[in-house]
């Protein structure tokens, strides 16, 4: 798996913001997060911050946005802190997740209970990429 950093997509980015647990890359009409190893990933350790972070950037609550998970490193999520991301009143457009290994799909079926939107799920990110930009 290949990082934003060291990818075709790099250039187009808006803005990076580079946080202790995580980097974040923007884009027109998405974005790409990449949690960092060994992370133990919450609402009120990082999420927050991120959310607000990106709203204040982009001027939205999230609904016009197409959030992609590219998971190159091994890491955690508390996956019902999806329902503190809600309560704070923000959304989502659509959520890609790119992960190359089935350990990331049964995380990923266990986020989907608390994810009020289906989750795409790609193994190559120039695939959630081609498709963020099609639907943004």
């Amino acid at each position: 798996m290949v990082s934003v950093k060291n990818s075709i997509f790099y250039k187009d980015v808006l803005k990076e913001l580079n946080y202790a647990f995580a980097n974040v890359f923007i884009f027109k009409g998405f974005f790409i997060v990449e949690i960092n190893e060994g992370v133990k990933y919450t609402w009120d350790n990082h999420g927050r911050q991120m959310a607000d972070d990106l709203a204040y950037f982009l001027g939205t609550d999230g609904e016009d946005i197409i959030y992609i998970s590219n998971r190159i490193h091994s890491y955690s999520v508390v996956a019902q802190d999806w329902l503190k991301f809600y309560r704070s009143s923000y959304k989502l457009k659509e959520y890609y997740v790119v992960s190359p290994n089935r350990k990331g799909t049964f995380n990923l079926l266990f986020e989907g209970m608390f994810f009020k939107k289906k989750i795409k799920n790609f193994t190559s990110l120039e695939e959630a990429v081609k498709l963020a930009k099609t639907n943004s």
